[in-house]
């Protein structure tokens, strides 16, 4: 097992990703009961070109998981934590999170949001110290939930 940056301009790297992306959200359409994922229907390149710093966590020569954020100031927002199904329930997504608290110096505050109904994602938020901070209708019918983490 490894962490390590994906290169978003590396076409097998990228659609590496994009597989696994695609995996792990439709579980989440699954759970919260909407395809309105905007993730989901996202291609090559618009991955490529989303201004996203993405790690990997990788099994030999497979991508297992993935963590992308984006930074301003003290401020860590977190954009996408995906893992593939096949590897559901090894740790992986905590893995990221907690690489990506080390990684970046001076944070103050990381910020996170999943789907309302996504239970597995809140609780893992939860088990990584994360507070719930509220819920917010993104499109009628499809809420999520915001937790932030003070350091």
């Amino acid at each position: 097992m490894i962490i390590s940056k994906i290169q978003l301009q590396d076409v097998f790297q990228s659609k590496l990703l994009l597989e696994v992306q695609q995996a792990a959200y439709q579980v989440e359409a699954a759970l919260i009961g909407s395809t309105a994922i905007p993730a989901l229907k996202e291609d090559l390149e618009t991955l490529q070109n989303c201004g996203e710093t993405f790690y990997g966590y990788w099994i030999e020569d497979s991508l297992a998981g993935a963590i992308s954020y984006k930074r301003e100031g003290e401020v860590l927002d977190i954009y996408r934590l995906v893992v593939h199904p096949y590897y559901f329930r090894r740790g992986i997504g905590k893995a990221l999170v907690r690489f990506i608290e080390e990684a970046e110096d001076h944070i103050k505050k990381i910020i996170v949001s999943t789907g309302t109904k996504n239970l597995p994602a809140k609780k893992l938020y939860e088990v990584l110290g994360f507070r719930e901070t509220g819920e917010r209708e993104v499109m009628p019918g499809l809420w999520i939930t915001l937790f932030e983490k003070w350091r």
